[in-house]
C-alpha cells in the first residue's frame, strides 16, 4: 500500500465523504472527495489518483460502476474499491469486471477500506458472500442476492422490483432495510 499516496473518494453522502477524506489525510494520504460521477472525473483530472473509493449508488442517473472503467482508462494504475450499501455477488462481479480490485459493503471505515486495497480482492473483500464452511450460501443469503439482482434489473425501482418478485412493496422495503446476511 506504500505506492498509494493520492485517494479520490466518490460518495454522494457528504458527511461520509468528508469523514473518509479526513481519516485518510490523518493517515498521511492526500485525499479529495467528489459527490457525483461528473465531479469525480473533474477532480481526478487534477488529482491523478493512485486509488479511488467509489460508491455504487450515485445521483444524476450514473452509477459508481459507470465511473470505474473511466477512471481505469484515464488513470492507468489507479486501484479502485467499490462501496455499496447493497452488497451482492452480482454487483461485486460487475465491479471487478469493470476494473475494480475489490468491493466492500457499507458501513465501512477507513481501516477496512485500506485493508481492501491490500487484499486485492483475494478474499472477496468483506462483501459478505455469506458462504458457510462448505462454500454453500445460506438460504437467507440466496434470497438477499436474488432481491438485489432483481432490484438492479429494475434500476432501483422498488415498486417495479416488488411486482417482479411477487411481494408487497412494503415487504420489500423492510427486507431492503436489513443488512445482508453474513455468516
Amino acid at each position: 500500500m506504500d505506492r498509494l499516496a493520492k485517494f479520490l473518494v466518490v460518495d454522494d453522502d457528504a458527511i461520509f465523504r468528508a469523514r473518509l477524506v479526513k481519516a485518510l489525510a490523518a493517515r498521511g494520504y492526500v485525499a479529495q472527495g467528489a459527490g457525483t460521477v461528473d465531479e469525480a472525473i473533474e477532480v481526478a483530472r487534477d488529482l491523478k489518483p493512485d486509488a479511488a473509493v467509489v460508491d455504487l449508488k450515485m445521483p444524476g442517473g450514473k452509477s459508481g460502476l459507470d465511473l470505474v472503467p473511466d477512471l481505469v482508462a484515464r488513470h492507468p494504475g489507479v486501484r479502485v474499491v467499490v462501496l455499496t450499501g447493497y452488497g451482492s455477488i452480482a454487483t461485486a462481479v460487475e465491479a471487478v469486471r469493470k476494473g475494480a480490485i475489490n468491493y466492500l459493503s457499507k458501513p465501512a471505515d477507513a481501516d477496512q477500506i485500506l485493508a481492501a486495497f491490500d487484499s486485492d480482492g483475494e478474499n472477496g473483500g468483506n462483501g459478505g458472500a455469506g458462504d458457510g464452511a462448505d462454500g454453500i450460501p445460506s438460504l437467507a443469503r440466496v434470497e438477499w442476492e436474488h432481491i438485489q439482482r432483481i432490484l438492479t434489473d429494475c434500476d432501483g425501482n422498488i415498486s417495479q422490483a416488488a411486482r417482479r418478485l411477487g411481494i408487497h412493496r412494503r415487504s420489500l422495503q423492510r427486507k431492503l432495510g436489513k443488512l445482508p446476511p453474513v455468516e
